[in-house]
């Protein structure tokens, strides 16, 4: 399993304790059952942002063909690109 990115540890951190501070002042609640219902969920839906947050892609090898015509003096080197 792929480690998290930067990127996904922050949009996650962010989304729970904004969305955690959100339903608190929303619901109004005081009872602990309540906030534990909103800790739960505000940590599912944090989660959820960092896992679909895009993973970044690796570059693809793709290998540069010269013409027919074309001397081939030199060995093909693969070019990196990124899709």
């Amino acid at each position: 399993m792929p480690r998290p990115t930067t990127a996904q540890l922050s949009y996650g951190s962010c989304t729970v304790i904004f969305s955690t501070l959100a339903m608190l002042l929303l619901s109004q609640t005081s009872s602990g059952v309540g906030i534990a219902v909103i800790a739960v969920s505000a940590l599912m839906l944090g989660l959820l942002v960092a896992m679909t947050v895009p993973m970044p892609k690796r570059p693809r090898v793709v290998a540069v063909r010269k013409p027919a015509g074309a001397e081939r003096e030199q060995a093909e080197e693969p070019v990196l690109t990124r899709p």
